[in-house]
């Protein structure tokens, strides 16, 4: 059985930004899924509620995206009908719930990591990154399976940023995984970048969750409530069933990480 984890993030990794409030945090959130499960089940299922909701066509695809979402614009103005908008919500909840994957969610705080790391600092996103692959890796030998790693496409200089970022930690391993386990339980060396409007599933389910999830961590690490709206509800499917978790059923450190 193969494996893919999908990569979305929330937030930038500039840390001159890092006092601004709205800018303080970067979220990786990796999406794990069985190939075999996002060719026969994911895909269509996500397709299928495309063409109930929006004006989808195979020749010329609906990407999903939560802001357009959110904000109701266009191709997706048809949720500004509050029945519309309940039934939609109805089904991707259900959706979310039925469907099999594993999350694993990274948050860094950047003012607190910039003023832990005062002589050396590691740059946010590769540290961030490196954290979502170790407990990727682990679940995978812990499993016995193999996979490989996807992210959305940002751009010519973020993809080659990206790239980077994997490769050196694919060669280099992490204080905790030696390179070589990574060599045995990723298919590849490279990381797969992709942009969303070639209609990739994975990264599409990724894009919904991110921000959920993302929230979700901030508010358990301020040892707040879940959100009462609809990210909330989201974040209460993963709590419930989808993030990494020990065999004990714990979630912190495996499948939410607060850094540094």
């Amino acid at each position: 059985m193969k494996y893919r984890l999908y990569v979305d993030e929330v937030g930038n990794s500039d840390m001159g930004a890092s006092h601004d409030p709205n800018h303080r945090y970067l979220s990786l959130t990796g999406v794990i899924i069985e190939l075999d499960h996002v060719r026969d089940v994911v895909f269509p299922e996500i397709e299928a509620l495309k063409g109930r909701f929006f004006d989808s066509h195979p020749d010329e695809p609906l990407i999903l995206h939560r802001k357009e979402l959110v904000n109701e614009r266009f191709p997706f103005h048809s949720l500004r009908d509050p029945a519309v908008e309940a039934s939609f919500n109805s089904e991707l909840l259900k959706l979310l719930q039925e469907l099999h994957y594993v999350v694993i969610t990274v948050v860094i705080d950047k003012l607190e990591h910039n003023q832990h790391y005062q002589v050396w600092r590691f740059d946010p996103y590769h540290y961030s990154l490196s954290v979502v692959l170790e407990r990727y890796v682990l679940w995978l030998k812990r499993n016995d399976y193999r996979g490989d790693v996807m992210a959305e496409s940002r751009g010519g200089k973020e993809d080659r940023r990206l790239k980077a970022s994997f490769s050196t930690l694919y060669n280099r391993g992490t204080e905790f995984i030696a390179p070589s386990v990574f060599a045995i339980r990723l298919t590849s060396s490279k990381l797969k970048v992709k942009p969303k409007s070639n209609n990739i599933a994975g990264l599409q389910l990724a894009d919904l969750i991110a921000h959920p999830s993302y929230k979700a961590t901030l508010a358990k690490h301020n040892q707040q409530d879940l959100p009462d709206n609809f990210g909330g509800r989201i974040a209460k499917i993963l709590r419930g069933s989808k993030y990494n978790r020990s065999p004990e059923g714990k979630i912190e450190g495996l499948g939410q990480k607060w850094l540094p």
